[in-house]
């Protein structure tokens, strides 16, 4: 097995080259900006220290470099994750405490060992499972729920809670507790930074500013209101004025910690640290796909597996908390022009330094801006329109949407990832277990056989043709069967019936037990079954059973032949050969 299928690191830095480099370098620095802010801003969502989300930039940025697949994926602090740890440790700790750090160091940690194990086993299938409308109504339900959790903080008041009720229960209660500079401080932050998000490009552009420069620029404005903000508050001296201030920030570099092994912290943070391992895992792999596809590479899933799961565990060894790609800094990583993932690690180098050397001028940075940072970053998120497009296309997708955002919204995170998917798991079996079964018949002038109820179709009485839509299992077989001999028994005149195959890809043990019913029951009403577009695989399990020697009819290679064979062409249409023994697909 060669070394690099477990190091992509390898095979691109074999290659690596002082154009890629250049373009990595560059990448970083922008990169390196627009980290600085959200981290410190996402730590804070999770509870935990600001320096924590510097800690959670680095070492990890570095990890996922040497194992991950993806040329511009850039890993570390997501809000979505830092609003679960949060959850999570938060149910073993007060925010602020050393066993809440601890907890959420476990947690990375914890999350690092599930995703190294799903790479190594080949399990990134299992993210399959949390669909597109669960996945959207959690992510919209998510982002409303950090917003909100950040107006508190935007308008200086006690705050808190996990849910929609608790949060505006309680900033209901404080409202009269607004002050009135924290106030205006959020607010200005809040506008700029929206404004930097549609205005300041067209305004850089109409300046003579390149596009691609200004667009770089605009994703730098967070910056702009850390730098302004801060100056503000040391120069009005807003902390004696009841600004919650972000305040001394250690200096130097991560501190190399070790997870808590304490089993009941485990057993406690397992259920958690899996969510979060997957949702992480479907949220940057489903960036890194997309940007791999606009230069015509690949990645690989299970590797990613890997790569994030090296990330997380960097992020436990290194005073973090878990972390996972990020849409924003990704595509920003991209557009800067990343060639390979060195850009993230040489963004690392860039935090460090910040780390070291910048940490003592965040003192004086108001909290306020950092939440407003939150709020604009995750509104982007929101998608509201998910319901309207689930509930026109499909109502089984909009109940899980539906379902996923208001128990996430009035239960929780983990609740309402969990009902979501518990929720589409049964309604895809409820679907499965009743599959769309269609008489059909020929349509005139073609050897093409389509629903009767939809089309002008030729059909005789004598025969029946059922095209069931669905592999047949235990779940479906009985539905079938009864569908078949009530069809039978009120129309007397049929002598043959055909199941079409065609869309049937398995038949378990039960689906045979079922078919084997139908057939007895069938020739005892006087009345041959027959199999037709049999697929090569299921003719391969039934040729090992009894059925096929049992069966009263025979098995077609097309509906046409056994239309042919059985009499059941208009007149004037071309003959068909025989019957083949078996399907030759």
């Amino acid at each position: 097995m060669r070394l690099s299928r477990y190091l992509p690191i390898l095979d691109w830095g074999r290659h690596y080259s002082r154009e890629a480099a250049t373009g990595d370098l560059v990448a970083a620095l922008i990169v390196t900006i627009m980290l600085i802010p959200q981290s410190l801003a996402y730590a804070l969502l999770a509870g935990l220290p600001p320096q924590m989300g510097l800690y959670a930039s680095i070492l990890p940025l570095v990890a996922y470099a040497v194992f991950g697949t993806s040329r511009a994926l850039a890993v570390g602090p997501v809000a979505v994750i830092s609003l679960m740890t949060a959850a999570a440790v938060g149910k073993l700790a007060l925010p602020g405490t050393e066993a809440y750090a601890t907890a959420a160091i476990t947690l990375a940690f914890m999350s690092g060992l599930i995703l190294v194990a799903m790479g190594l086993l080949r399990l990134g299938f299992l993210a399959n499972f949390l669909s597109h409308p669960v996945i959207a109504g959690f992510i919209t339900a998510s982002g409303l729920l950090i917003a909100l959790s950040q107006v508190a903080t935007l308008l200086g008041i006690p705050g808190g809670g996990q849910t929609l009720p608790e949060m505006l229960s309680r900033l209901a209660g404080n409202l009269g507790a607004v002050n009135p500079w924290t106030l205006a401080v959020g607010a200005a932050a809040t506008a700029f930074l929206f404004w930097v998000r549609k205005g300041l490009k067209p305004a850089l552009i109409r300046l003579g500013l390149a596009p691609r420069p200004a667009d770089l620029l605009a994703k730098a404005g967070p910056v702009a209101a850390v730098a302004a903000t801060a100056a503000a508050a040391w120069a009005f001296d807003l902390g004696a004025r009841g600004v919650a201030l972000v305040g001394e920030v250690p200096r130097g570099l991560p501190p190399l910690t070790l997870p808590s092994f304490d089993p009941a912290v485990w057993a406690a943070l397992a259920g958690s640290a899996l969510l979060i391992s997957v949702i992480g895992f479907v949220e940057s792999v489903s960036v890194a796909q997309t940007l791999a596809a606009k230069k015509r590479q690949r990645i690989v899933p299970d590797q990613e597996l890997i790569g994030l799961g090296a990330a997380n565990l960097a992020a436990g060894v290194s005073s973090g908390y878990p972390v996972t790609g990020g849409f924003a800094r990704s595509v920003v990583n991209y557009d800067a022009g990343a060639e390979t993932p060195a850009a993230g690690a040489f963004a690392a180098v860039g935090l460090l330094a910040a780390a070291s050397f910048l940490t003592p001028l965040l003192f004086y940075l108001p909290k306020a801006t950092l939440a407003a940072t939150i709020i604009v970053a995750v509104l982007s998120l929101v998608d509201l329109g998910v319901l309207r497009r689930t509930w026109t296309y499909a109502k089984a997708d909009f109940a899980a949407v539906a379902v996923t955002i208001l128990v996430t919204l009035g239960i929780g995170v983990e609740a309402g990832v969990l009902a979501g998917v518990t929720l589409s798991v049964v309604l895809f079996l409820w679907k499965s277990s009743r599959p769309h079964i269609a008489e059909v018949g020929l349509v005139p002038g073609t050897q093409h056989f389509r629903n009767v109820l939809r089309h002008k179709v030729h059909t005789v009485p004598e025969v029946l043709t059922i095209r069931v839509d669905e592999s047949l299992w235990f779940a479906n077989a009985r539905f079938l069967e009864d569908a078949i001999l009530d069809r039978v028994a009120a129309d007397s005149p049929v002598q043959h019936v055909v199941l079409m195959c065609s869309a049937v890809n398995a038949i378990d043990m039960s689906a045979l037990e079922s078919l084997e019913a139908i057939n007895a029951r069938l020739r005892d009403m006087g009345v041959t079954l027959h199999l037709s577009e049999v697929k090569g695989p299921v003719m391969d399990r039934l040729e090992r059973t009894h059925f096929l020697k049992d069966l009263t009819g025979r098995v077609f290679l097309s509906q046409y032949d056994a239309a042919a064979a059985l009499g059941a062409l208009p007149p004037g249409a071309d003959p068909a050969p025989d019957a083949r023994p078996r399907a030759a697909e």
